[in-house]
């Protein structure tokens, strides 16, 4: 688990070094708390990257999806959570929807997403994986320090 960080104090201490995601993500997984190097996808209602990514070794990352907003399908549901768990990632965010809500937020993994949707997303593998991202104009770097909390989400620039 990583350590658990404050980012309120984190900005208070740091200041214009860190850039702050202003959309307003949901906390939906059992750690509120998270924090670790960035790991980025870019995908549109396709998850098959995101179960491949999050089937191998996080090593305390946060793999940040670039769903594109779309909550017309879930990129992440319990399974893939799991194996993420089980595969030692800090957390998920995901500007999109998740699926199997409430067994997600019994699981210690930090998850932020706009919401849900019960249905399933394609599976062909379509997308980009650690690739910059642009997300509400903040720059998503692989590898960047990122930190979240019920306050919200800050990048190292």
């Amino acid at each position: 688990m990583s350590e658990q960080i404050n980012t309120a104090d984190l900005y208070d201490e740091r200041g214009e070094e860190l850039e702050s995601l202003a959309i307003q993500f949901h906390n939906l997984g059992g750690h509120t708390h998270f924090s670790g190097p960035a790991r980025t996808i870019r995908c549109l209602e396709d998850n098959a990257l995101v179960k491949s990514v999050l089937g191998t070794p996080g090593e305390g990352a946060v793999l940040v999806i670039d769903g594109q907003g779309s909550l017309r399908t879930a990129l992440m549901g319990d399974m893939i959570a799991d194996s993420a768990v089980e595969n030692g990632w800090a957390g998920v965010i995901i500007n999109g929807a998740i699926r199997d809500r409430e067994a997600i937020a019994r699981l210690p993994l930090g998850v932020k997403a706009l919401g849900s949707n019960p249905r399933k997303s394609a599976k062909t593998g379509a997308g980009e994986l650690d690739v910059e991202l642009v997300i509400d104009g903040v720059r998503i770097r692989p590898g960047a320090m990122i930190y979240s909390d019920p306050d919200g989400i800050l990048l190292e620039r």
